[in-house]
């Protein structure tokens, strides 16, 4: 009875072990290779999938989604015999399952050193300048080469991306340098402007200031001059109104005359011509108070002396 039981347990163990190889279940976006004694038979889908056991066997599990793979700094040579480190990033899809695995031995092995080979080339062309500021052109002829080389692989690459371009210390420091120079002469242009418009605004402002107050003066000058003629207009009319006689004329006249000579400045006094008139009426005022008056003698009368014997 025992050598039965052990032999109904492997028997067991052994369908059941059969039953494990003969449903393959492949998750989405994944693929597999089945291999009949070595030979490729067929490609499994994602699901639940059968095949025979013992007899088929799976080669190897492909996943089909898009990958990211980075790849180290590579030194690569311009064209001026320049040295520089380019990091690179590929992304790229497994389109064939069968082609990846049976047509190159290890496709990221082979990207990559396409990569490099490619990148070396494109670089090599081109100076430092033009290397760093050409991203999208070399990863437009970088992804065309690779695109072209992996198509019969079963692979596409979708993107490539430069992650960085390291040129030598001694070239960092010389182009941080010139930065730092264009900077400050940016700085410079840009204080010797802001001091161009501020003088040009300041000269503006006291043209218009001085404009305004010449404006303002001469409105003023016009206003005075035209109030003192209102005066004098006045002045005149009262005059002519209480109708004065020469005397009284004569006496403001004389009057005003210490007013005329006033002032530190005046070195030169004129006299004006009307003063003799005025003079004549003040004298022929006194004249006809002093004829009245006994002993006054106005110098204008002659006596005569007596004969001297």
């Amino acid at each position: 009875m025992q050598p039965i039981i052990i032999v109904l347990i492997i028997l067991v163990v052994l369908v059941f072990i059969a039953l494990i190889k003969t449903i393959q279940v492949i998750p989405q976006a994944s693929a597999a290779i089945v291999e009949r004694f070595g030979r490729y038979t067929r490609t499994l889908n994602a699901g639940l999938n059968i095949v025979v056991p013992f007899i088929d066997s799976i080669r190897n599990r492909i996943d089909l989604r898009e990958q990211v793979v980075p790849f180290p700094p590579q030194p690569v040579i311009t064209q001026d015999n320049l040295v520089v480190n380019i990091d690179t990033v590929i992304y790229y899809q497994v389109t064939d399952a069968r082609a990846a695995t049976y047509e190159v031995a290890s496709y990221i092995q082979a990207i990559e050193q396409l990569t490099v080979t490619t990148l070396r080339n494109i670089i090599g062309g081109m100076d430092l300048e033009r290397t760093l500021t050409s991203r999208e052109e070399i990863n437009a002829a970088l992804r065309g080469v690779l695109d072209e080389a992996t198509g019969k692989w079963g692979i596409r690459v979708n993107r490539v991306e430069l992650k960085a371009i390291e040129p030598p210390t001694s070239i960092q420091d010389s182009m941080e340098k010139q930065m730092r120079a264009d900077r400050d002469k940016r700085a410079a242009i840009l204080t010797a402007e802001g001091i161009r418009q501020s003088a040009i605004l300041t000269a503006e402002g006291e043209k218009q200031s001085a404009i305004l107050r010449a404006e303002g003066e001469a409105k003023a000058s016009a206003l005075r001059a035209e109030g003192e003629a209102q005066a004098i207009r006045t002045v005149f009319e009262s005059i002519h109104a209480g109708d004065p006689d020469q005397k009284l004329l004569s006496y403001q006249y004389l009057q005003m005359l210490p007013k005329i000579a006033e002032g530190d400045a005046n070195k030169l006094w004129i006299v004006p011509s009307e003063i003799g008139d005025a003079l004549k009426g003040l004298s022929g005022a006194f004249g006809n108070l002093g004829s009245g008056a006994p002993g006054f003698n106005t110098g204008t009368e002659r006596r005569e002396q007596p004969p001297v014997d």
